[in-house]
């Protein structure tokens, strides 16, 4: 349906594809991956017609569909989020427009009643056709599905945050069923039970997905075939993001030990060379292994997925009790968000906050961090607790004129160059990246700046709020196996399952009606305990 076909795409001396093939085929569903800057949005657009490539070919049918899912809201304002959503819906969009404006000419007594009966008769059946009359339905379904509540549907989209317009350019995409789906990175804004309804929306899609997604379940749920671009070639890898994984090893493995062979027989060959260079007996032997090795093809050695490794500084120890929440009560207006809630955290304890949006997760852990205080109650930390607290709107608080260096300089002033610099190097800000301005940092990239200036702390107490927002499969890998490590405690939100897999000793659920839920053990034991991924989920509409 789509086909690359010995595409080579260029940036000034990067070279983002070389000589690259490969097929989309209907129906498919298939996982985009690859460093950061090594061309997938590039790919995207390659795909959609905004870039051309420098040689090779991308052939797509004239007629095809495609809907494209960015990172970029835009600014729209002045329509409901339904009206807004709809909007989206392409042609059916156009017609219903059509239709209206049609109704209203049959009112005006100088139309030409018979030529607008006769038009309205034909868009209306091309309308039907494309199920038009169940669009503001299905619009209302895959809203709610991606968690806005009745209100929030009939509300001014200008009005929402930006988190919120992603989700409604998301709907706006899956509204209009186009048959080619490009998804950058969809979840980044979506709590788990958006994803799981997502999730299930796309493996039911009917249409191609191509996709990117740091979220490792979603990858292993939605696609069978992933396909890489790394250093300028791709590769296909027919199986889900896991399969794919244990493929790339092995296959890594095997060039790795193709490369070696092959650089210690031209390394024998070479002493041969060297050894017998100068004597007039070998001269024979040596011209002709001389040709054979300027012949010979190099394998080249095999790239590495660079692991990252995050390391704390060790946390002095706590008290036994390490927060004690007492007839904790939080109002905002006539929204009751917590009624006298009591919780005692426990040292070395690590509980996951589970609920749906407005259950209060981010509320409670600002109370439990002192940002906020109760309305009603005491939020208190225990002795000798030092606590680091990370949220999303930490990044808004970074100044943007500043370096990466400059930040933790500021943020460490009395610390050597050379222990910053280590700093930096642990989370990801090698070489001359210390020197990038703020302001220029991906969102992954200031999240991992943040992290960086909470743990330098050395914190015993660590309440994270979407830690894993914005940070790649191998950035969040390196940050869950530092928390493994970690001999602190631990209260965090996370939409990332693979995240609350990991970490998880109990799971605090709220929103319930009769009040916070209290579940020792990991995450899959209270998947299993209560038969779902996550309090509210919701179905297919």
């Amino acid at each position: 349906m789509i086909s690359f076909t010995n595409v080579c795409k260029q940036y000034g001396a990067q070279l983002l594809f070389v000589d690259a093939s490969f097929q989309l085929n209907p129906g498919e569903k298939v996982g985009l991956v690859g460093p950061n800057g090594s061309g997938k949005t590039t790919l995207f657009r390659l795909v959609v017609g905004e870039e051309a490539p420098d040689a090779g070919d991308v052939e797509r049918p004239r007629r095809l569909t495609v809907g494209y899912f960015r990172q970029d809201a835009g600014d729209a304002r002045g329509r409901t989020v339904l009206a807004e959503t709809v909007a989206g819906a392409g042609e059916t969009a156009a017609l219903g427009v059509e239709l209206a404006t049609l109704e209203a000419r049959m009112a005006e007594p100088d139309e030409d009643l018979d030529a607008v009966v006769a038009r309205y008769g034909e868009v209306q059946a091309r309308y039907q056709e494309l199920g038009g009359y169940e669009l503001g339905a299905r619009a209302e379904a895959i809203l709610t599905g991606l968690g806005f509540g009745p209100r929030q549907i009939e509300g001014d989209v200008g009005q929402l945050s930006g988190g919120w317009r992603m989700r409604v350019a998301l709907a706006r995409i899956l509204l209009a069923r186009p048959e080619v789906l490009l998804l950058d990175e969809p979840t980044n804004y979506l709590d788990l039970e958006s994803i799981l309804w997502l999730e299930a929306f796309l493996r039911a899609y009917p249409g191609t997905v191509l996709m990117t997604c740091h979220d490792r379940d979603v990858m292993n749920r939605v696609v069978s075939k992933v396909v890489e671009i790394d250093g300028g070639q791709v590769r296909t890898y027919s199986g889900d993001y896991d399969f794919y994984e244990q493929a790339r090893a092995l296959e890594t493995a095997r060039r790795e030990a193709e490369y070696e062979r092959q650089q210690a027989m031209l390394a024998k060959e070479m002493r041969f060379v060297d050894r017998f260079r100068a004597q007039a007996a070998k001269a024979a032997q040596v011209q002709s292994r001389m040709k054979m090795l300027d012949k010979i093809e190099r394998v080249e050695p095999p790239r590495r997925l660079v692991e990252k490794r995050f390391e704390f500084r060790r946390a002095p120890r706590s008290g036994d009790d390490v927060i004690k929440l007492a007839g904790v009560t939080k109002r905002y207006g006539d929204h009751v968000v917590h009624e006298g809630l009591d919780l005692v955290v426990r040292r070395g304890e690590r509980w996951a906050v589970m609920g749906e949006n407005g259950a209060g997760k981010s509320t409670l852990l600002r109370m439990m961090a002192g940002v906020l205080p109760p309305d009603a109650g005491d939020a208190v930390l225990g002795a000798s607790v030092v606590a680091g607290y990370y949220a999303q709107h930490q990044m808004e608080l970074l100044d943007g004129e500043r370096t990466v260096f400059g930040e933790l300089e500021a943020h460490a002033p009395t610390t050597g160059v050379g222990t910053l610099r280590n700093l930096a190097g642990a989370f990801g800000f090698h070489g001359d990246d210390v020197e990038k301005p703020v302001r220029v940092l991906s969102g992954g990239e200031q999240a991992r700046l943040v992290l960086a200036k909470i743990l330098f702390d050395a914190p015993n107490l660590l309440l994270l709020d979407e830690p894993t927002n914005h940070l790649d499969l191998v950035t969040k890998r390196a940050v869950v196996r530092a928390l493994a490590d970690y001999e602190g405690t631990i209260v965090f939100v996370s939409h990332d399952r693979a995240f609350l897999r990991a970490l998880a000793t109990g799971v605090l659920e709220l929103g319930s009606p009769t009040g916070p839920r209290l579940y020792g053990g990991t995450y899959d034991e209270y998947v299993g305990a209560t038969g779902r991924e996550a309090p509210g989920m919701r179905e297919l509409g």
